[in-house]
């Protein structure tokens, strides 16, 4: 962690872990810029935030497909609900399909949080808990549920037609639900998972395919394609510049 740039991620109560993955934080409390690398994940983050030049908004980001560089600006505070694809339609109640690579700004008293909300992350986790709580549906279609346990058990390396004998639904039915629903594909975003895996990998210096690639320079092309670098450049990951990367290293 860079002595300019704070963040903490820390997993969900059990009760809603279908459907979120992480809620954490991350604040640049210095005077300048701090320059980073936003990577394709597979989650849906909510952010709340406000800084020095901006007042308290709050943002959903669609599902990312490839790394962007951004800078984060100087007094950023931002708290984040990280959320499995599951929530988009149980929790979030809205497809995310239309902002792929985008996201959407939500109106300032979404579910009630406000700048205050802000002033310690402890209270806020407890709050983000209970509301996922209280919007728990009462019912699961339970192809769903199986679906995305066994894309996260597999590392999202269980092919499409795989996926759809073992949960009993059509592969043309299960892509029509990601593409409505998320925007891509259920291999794309598989292909998304996995790199993010491997990117656990790299981040403990594994600099070579732990998972199913082809060969070492089809892992080093798939990694590249989702980062903009080579294993080894990530691996170093210079000033925390890949937050993402800093996250994984430390769990």
């Amino acid at each position: 962690m860079s002595h300019n740039f704070n963040y903490k991620f820390i997993p969900p109560e059990n009760s809603i872990s279908d459907f979120v993955e992480s809620i954490g934080m991350f604040e640049n409390p210095s005077d300048e810029p701090k320059e980073v690398v936003i990577m394709p994940d597979g989650r849906i983050d909510l952010f709340f935030s406000k800084s020095a030049c901006e007042p308290f908004h709050i943002t959903l980001m669609g599902l990312e497909t490839y790394p962007e560089a951004r800078a984060i600006m100087p007094g950023t505070l931002t708290f984040v609900i990280s959320f499995k694809p599951l929530a988009v339609e149980y929790i979030l109640k809205t497809p995310i399909a239309g902002f792929l690579d985008s996201a959407n700004v939500q109106p300032t008293n979404f579910w009630n949080f406000g700048p205050d909300d802000l002033n310690d992350f402890d209270t806020f986790y407890l709050k983000a808990t209970q509301t996922v709580k209280n919007l728990l549906p009462k019912e699961i279609d339970e192809r769903k549920r199986k679906l995305f346990e066994l894309i996260y058990v597999s590392n999202g390396e269980m092919t499409v037609r795989e996926l759809s004998e073992k949960v009993g639904w059509s592969s043309r039915q299960i892509n029509r639900y990601f593409t409505q629903q998320f925007g891509l594909s259920l291999k794309a975003y598989c292909n998304i998972l996995r790199f993010r895996i491997s990117l656990k990998h790299i981040a403990h210096g594994q600099l070579f395919p732990e998972l199913n690639f082809t060969d070492q320079n089809h892992f080093i092309k798939e990694i590249k394609k989702f980062s903009g670098a080579i294993p080894k450049e990530l691996s170093k990951n210079k000033d925390d510049r890949f937050i993402l990367l800093s996250v994984l290293k430390q769990q």
